[in-house]
């Protein structure tokens, strides 16, 4: 850790940051020019190892497979897009990598020759959608075992999930299996990832196995017939907050220690306001997927998660155990248009409890000699407590419950929302040591608990709630 600080000091001390002054009769204003670290990358292409600054508005070609070395740095202005044009190709991070976009100038890093297939036919049929099964899907960002950080700031990284040759980027990926968007193998390293956006993948969006900060994000289409957004294991620690989850084909969010050392931390994730949305229909094992998962040592706090239409409810898993005693929740509102899927809220054979805050509360319809696990009947929970999205066509009907786009919805709250104002602010997220908030080194600012349930906030503050 003390290695890393020094190295981020340095590439502080390094940047160079410009100001211009233009003073009018009646007022001086001020322009901050974008951040440059090292040559700017004038080229058209990229290929091989690089180094330096992406420049603002110009579009490049990734056309093989990239390498940033240990002691290396790229970064992207803002408006810069990657072009994938190889399948091949992939962004393999020994050093760091920073993505600066912007909410004006967002930056993207996509496949311009996969169109994209927003609608209700489609998303009830997966098999017809490019983004899981285009033959131009790409590899994504590997983070290797030096890895010091990645930080994507209004970044749209889309279409990954390409099967790997013989000769993958790094040991932990496997030849024959398919790529991840982001995979990071350093508990070490830091990745942020914030007010941006995940679309298409054929398995898991993430695996942060590092110090993390996943923040007011959107992820759409995550999973094709398996596959969780967010799936830390192996020492993982970190935030996942204020994100937006619709049509993932397992969980939004889940955590496991699967494969820890004594090297590595145990697996901590806290994982408040988010919205899950029509989560876990795709995947294919029985009694997995939604919306949160925690498993095999697993622990972390969860609150003020607004869960709708999703096959399965918040599950702790029995076996492998999760570290239950470590294991905070409630506060979380769950809404189901079928008894198939209200009598899942609580997710039968596993171990999560009947918690009296949650929405809807147990109280008064599960009775209190139940035990964990086994299974009850709600059926006056279905079409209760609607959450009143500003526009969801959906919402109140149990046909079309694939959709797994956001495109020409709105899941923001009304001001008549039963949602506002019943969040729970009275806890403390744990942010990774070495994480600060920095406007290039780290997340701007990390956004706690909202009042109110879900990703949105009523709040005009920007600094809480989603910002899509």
């Amino acid at each position: 850790m003390k290695q890393l600080s020094i190295t981020i000091l340095a590439l502080i001390a390094g940047m160079a940051l410009f100001t211009a002054c233009k003073k009018t009769k009646d007022a001086t204003y001020v322009s901050v020019k974008q951040t440059q670290i090292g040559q700017l990358i004038s080229g058209d292409t990229l290929c091989g190892a690089i180094n330096g600054t992406m420049v603002s508005g110009k579009t490049y070609l990734l056309t093989c497979p990239v390498t940033i070395n240990a002691t290396d740095t790229v970064l992207m202005q803002r408006g810069v897009t990657i072009n994938v044009v190889n399948p091949a190709a992939y962004i393999l991070v020994h050093g760091v990598f920073i993505s600066l976009g912007t909410k004006d100038s967002a930056n993207w890093i996509t496949v311009s020759s996969i169109t994209k297939q927003d609608n209700v036919n489609t998303a009830n049929n997966p098999s017809s959608d490019p983004a899981f099964t285009s033959s131009n899907l790409w590899l994504g960002i590997q983070c290797d075992t030096d890895a010091r950080m990645v930080v994507l700031k209004w970044t749209h990284l889309e279409f990954t999930g390409a099967v790997f040759g013989t000769t993958p980027p790094m040991s932990a990926d496997k030849s024959g299996s398919n790529s991840y968007a982001v995979y990071f193998t350093n508990p070490n390293g830091i990745f942020v990832f914030e007010d941006s956006w995940l679309y298409g993948g054929v398995d898991d969006g993430m695996r942060p196995n590092c110090k993390f900060i996943i923040q007011r994000s959107t992820f759409e289409k995550e999973g094709y017939i398996g596959g969780d957004c967010i799936n830390p294991k192996q020492g993982g620690v970190g935030i996942a907050s204020h994100n937006l989850f619709v049509g993932t084909a397992t969980n939004g969010t889940k955590a496991s220690d699967k494969g820890s050392s004594l090297t590595a931390p145990t697996t901590q994730c806290d994982y408040f306001n988010n919205t899950y949305v029509n989560g876990g229909y795709r995947q294919q094992q029985t009694g997995r997927g939604g919306d949160i998962n925690y498993e095999q040592g697993a622990f972390g706090q969860s609150y003020n998660n607004l869960i709708v239409n999703c096959k399965f409810g918040f599950r702790i898993v029995p076996n492998p155990m999760a570290d239950t005693a470590h294991c905070f929740y409630g506060y979380n509102y769950s809404y189901g248009d079928a008894d198939s899927i209200v009598d899942q809220f609580y997710p039968v054979a596993y171990y999560s409890k009947f918690v009296s805050t949650n929405i809807p509360t147990p109280v008064g319809v599960i009775p209190s000699t139940d035990t964990l696990g086994e299974p009850y009947t709600a059926h006056a929970w279905v079409g209760a407590n609607s959450p009143e999205f500003v526009n969801y066509t959906y919402l109140g009907s149990s046909v079309n419950i694939n959709i797994d786009y956001v495109s020409g919805f709105n899941f923001q709250l009304q001001s008549g929302s039963p949602a506002i104002g019943k969040g729970y602010t009275g806890f403390t997220p744990n942010v990774p040591s070495g994480i600060i908030q920095d406007p290039v080194f780290g997340p701007t600012h990390i956004s706690g608990p909202g009042s109110d349930i879900g990703c949105y906030q009523s709040s005009s503050s920007t600094t809480l709630g989603n910002q899509h």
